[in-house]
């Protein structure tokens, strides 16, 4: 398979300030881990910056105002308590928002059958109205949009396997008959929401939720006995991945015990799906993960699966 990376060296200009879990040294180990050898074959990409009208497909033009508003000339800011912004910040994230719509022009456009975007901010947590998570703009969000605006995809579905519910891509697919999201995450976690009863105006989001210390095997289980399923039966002709890795062992933020190869796994799994029903075509975009060795390691074996 032929993969593009797409990053850009504004993302690492998002300062969240000292002891932030969401930092740049996050991206500097998932772009050097994609320095090895085995992905001499990846193509890799500089991230333009989203246009307008990209973004105001999920997030209203009077909230994306407010976002970019509030960026600091100097120093810091808070959006809310875990989200913030410094200078560089909202060059990041109209880079961020930037990949997710140049990767979904050139999968569909047939110039690679899939892309990871190396990005930061992350998104999954931005709700339309809201900043919350670390997020500013709802990357996976607007990468669904842009297939279905831009594309005509007719049915995008959105796999998220990061560790926390992705609330901001649930609110902003809500509505969307033609558009699934199918999110395990451990329950009870940040942000609290994701409970299964939570399946949208159509039946179209699907949330398996994963105890305190559960491991390989359920979430395995999960992704044969739901997650899967679901995503065949939907037979989406676009797929979105939310690559959260925070549910790895290590990670510091949350309590699940994933290792490198549960993601390399779940991402065969969902490309196996997206190989008959969306001839291969996949945009992946970083989400969590805040173990550095750990999300490095993650990442690859991810990438390393995307590429075949």
């Amino acid at each position: 398979m032929t993969t593009l990376l797409y990053t850009h060296p504004a993302c690492a200009e998002h300062d969240t300030g000292p002891g932030h879990p969401e930092r740049a040294a996050r991206l500097r180990a998932v772009l050097q881990a994609l320095e090895d050898p085995a992905f001499d074959a990846l193509e890799r990409r500089e991230a333009p910056r989203a246009e307008r009208a990209h973004i105001e497909r999920v997030h209203p033009a009077a909230y994306v105002d407010a976002v970019l508003a509030a960026i600091p000339d100097s120093g810091t800011a808070h959006l809310d308590g875990d989200t913030v912004v410094s200078p560089g910040s909202g060059e990041a994230a109209l880079r961020a928002a930037g990949a997710v719509v140049v990767a979904v022009d050139a999968v569909m456009a047939g110039e690679a059958d899939n892309a990871f975007c190396a990005i930061r901010p992350p998104g999954h947590h931005a709700e339309p109205q809201r900043a919350m998570g670390f997020c500013l703009f709802s990357n996976a969000a607007i990468a669904a949009f842009h297939a279905r605006a831009a594309h005509r995809a007719h049915r995008i579905a959105v796999v998220d396997f990061d560790v926390h519910h992705g609330n901001g891509t649930q609110a902003a697919l809500w509505n969307e008959e033609d558009m699934m999201l199918l999110c395990t995450h451990q329950s009870p976690l940040y942000p609290g929401s994701g409970q299964p009863d939570e399946r949208g105006a159509h039946g179209n989001i699907v949330n398996v939720t994963l105890p305190p210390g559960a491991g390989s095997n359920d979430f395995r289980e999960a992704y044969r006995q739901t997650v899967i399923p679901r995503l065949r039966a939907f037979d989406p002709d676009f797929v979105v991945i939310s690559a959260g890795f925070d549910a790895h062992y290590a990670d510091p933020l949350a309590g699940l015990n994933f290792h490198e190869d549960d993601f390399a796994w779940a991402t065969t799994e969902i490309l196996h799906v997206a190989e008959h029903a969306a001839r291969g075509r996949v945009v992946s975009t970083l989400e969590g993960g805040y173990d550095l060795d750990a999300l490095a390691k993650s990442a690859a074996a991810h990438v390393d699966a995307l590429m075949g």
